[in-house]
């Protein structure tokens, strides 16, 4: 039940019923109408613009509207009261009666309260992390995987058919440079003394086992194979390996991807994936031949002054057309982007969403473009650019990992800090704006560690049920039985602010869904959580208010519902994070 919804719908029925709308013939838009909870709870549970953006299409004073429209809610059962503040916005206050039904709702749909049909099922590719696999996953790829998944998550509880996807670059000259360097290693496990890893090669100690394999399974038959061939083997081996590592820290992220696309897959069979992507640009008057201006002041990718085969894409919302193949037949690694698209496309999605590090700024464009022209128009593109993590420990930067050889990996993040703290850290603000991550502050159990402060009220939720137990050993706690019990004990304005809060979730969901904003479930748990702990810290002053009552067994059993309720949402919406529910905490 979309609280905000339903009433929208009471308002766009009220509005029309008004005589000036059904006598006047008047085309309504409601386009711009809003309904959501105000600014300052005192004004109310609920509040619109309605006479606001009605008034001038109808002629009328947009106070005079809302009076109008305030009029047509007198008989609603549900509606305790209506006011108009400032120039016309119309606020409802709903009856006690109203959330204690909403309670039962959420009992009744446990975790599953706030799921929505928003999406109505269409196809969404979700890529994100698709790290270079040249070495263990650092703190900034961590950001864009806790991101990702949380997004998916999220658009999956909407109503979307998501798909998760890594994209290994696999291809290209950084792999070669990979290989190189494990061949160093691999000489080194041989025994021989290779000195220092040579300026331009990846100096990490996790090339070490890679090569220490190689010497294994080949001893020095890789040394007396032609070039050609012995490169080919370590590059296969390499990376595989190298993936094997990425997987794992992923998983100890709790990041599963449902596809891992290979690059090198659209190189395969003479690159015959980006030469049907590019014929099928030119079938569509997308791709000539030309030359393209000397960049200003910087060096351009795949800049050169000879004619090339260029996309068209200034036509198509970029600022300047991009190279396909250089003038020595080769494919540039834009035209691969324009493959892997189009292969995504032809798989049936309607909407992809790539989330890239800050750096891939300069992306944005040439990528929409290219959905534009693929899929002439019919598939959305979206891209989501996190920025920088600064990793501190007590406000000291933290130094690098020596087994990275240049950063810190998200291993030495998660395993000392955990998982959860990770997770819910990185997304407790927008993916937009820098992030400082202090190993002391997300470990503190206070109200200033928000993982700790949300799974904190999750866990004080169970401990109510256990104490309830306890005193009343008989009690059904099942959430049928939660769902039929009698709520008419909660009436007092902190338990109806409470639901009110959790009125708001399925309104958070579809808003952050729509928006593609992961952050705002994590940004609304700990308003949940805050609502429950101030609710809770009144019962130690107001002994009527507290959960459990062993002097009211029917009191007791409205506030468990209410809690089973609110310890629902928590669970829901940690989950949606990738994080822990934990029952209890020490």
């Amino acid at each position: 039940m979309n609280v905000f919804k339903d009433f929208e719908t009471r308002i766009k029925q009220a509005v029309e019923a008004l005589d000036i709308v059904r006598d006047g013939g008047v085309e309504i838009n409601f386009e711009r109408l809003a309904v959501e909870p105000p600014r300052d709870p005192a004004h109310g549970d609920i509040s619109t613009n309605a006479a606001m953006v009605l008034a001038k299409p109808l002629g009328m004073n947009p106070r005079a509207l809302a009076e109008l429209i305030a009029a047509r809610f007198e008989d609603d059962a549900d509606v305790a009261e209506t006011s108009v503040a400032g120039p016309g916005f119309l606020n409802f206050r709903l009856t006690a009666t109203f959330w204690q039904r909403l309670v039962v709702v959420i009992a009744r749909d446990g975790v599953d309260y706030g799921r929505s049909t928003l999406g109505g099922g269409r196809k969404v590719n979700v890529e994100y992390v698709s790290a270079n696999p040249t070495g263990p996953m650092h703190v900034g790829h961590c950001r864009g995987a806790v991101v990702g998944d949380t997004l998916a998550n999220l658009m999956g509880f909407a109503g979307y058919d998501v798909t998760k996807e890594y994209y290994i670059n696999d291809a290209g000259s950084q792999i070669d440079v990979l290989s190189k360097s494990v061949y160093l290693r691999y000489r080194e496990a041989l025994g021989e003394d290779i000195g220092e890893i040579p300026a331009g090669l990846y100096p990490g100690d996790y090339l070490v086992p890679v090569g220490k394999a190689l010497a294994e399974d080949f001893g020095t038959s890789l040394r007396n194979k032609p070039e050609e061939e012995r490169m080919a083997l370590i590059r296969d081996r390499t990376i595989d390996a190298m993936m094997a590592m990425i997987r794992e820290d992923l998983k100890a992220l709790n990041v599963e991807h449902d596809v891992f696309f290979s690059e090198r897959s659209l190189h395969a069979d003479g690159a015959r994936a980006i030469r049907n992507a590019i014929n099928d640009l030119t079938f569509k008057g997308h791709v000539y031949k030309g030359k393209l201006p000397p960049p200003k002041g910087q060096s351009a990718e795949d800049w050169e002054d000879r004619e090339q085969t260029l996309f068209r894409s200034t036509e198509v919302g970029d600022d300047m057309d991009r190279p396909l193949i250089k003038s020595d037949g080769s494919y540039t690694y834009f035209a691969a982007d324009v493959a892997y698209f189009r292969d995504k496309f032809e798989r049936g999605f309607s909407e992809m969403i790539y989330v890239l590090g800050a750096d891939h700024g300069g992306y944005i464009k040439r990528l929409e473009a290219v959905a534009r022209a693929v899929s002439a128009g019919e598939a959305k593109l979206t891209v989501l650019l996190c920025q920088l993590v600064k990793i501190y420990r007590n406000g000291e930067p933290v130094r690098m990992s020596k087994r990275s050889g240049d950063f810190v990996t998200l291993r030495d993040v998660v395993d000392e800090v955990g998982v959860d703290s990770v997770r819910f850290m990185m997304l407790y603000r927008k993916s937009s704006e820098t992030l400082d991550f202090d190993f002391a502050k997300v470990t503190e159990q206070s109200k200033d560690n928000p993982v700790f402060y949300v799974q904190y009220a999750h866990a004080r939720c169970a401990s109510v049920m256990r104490q309830a137990l306890e005193i009343f050993p008989d009690l059904d706690l099942s959430p049928e039985a939660l769902a039929s019990a009698d709520l008419s004990a909660l009436v007092h304005e902190s338990e109806l602010a409470l639901i009110a809060k959790l009125g708001e979730y399925p309104r958070m969901i579809e808003a952050a869904a729509a928006g593609q904003e992961p952050h705002r479930v994590a940004f609304y748990l700990y308003d949940l959580a805050s609502s429950l702990h101030a609710h809770w810290n009144k019962g130690r002053d107001e002994p009527g208010l507290r959960f459990v009552n062993d002097k009211n067994r029917q009191s007791t059993i409205a506030r468990l519902g209410l809690v089973y309720a609110v310890a629902s949402v928590l669970k829901s919406g940690l989950s949606i994070t990738g994080t822990d529910a934990p029952e209890e905490m020490r």
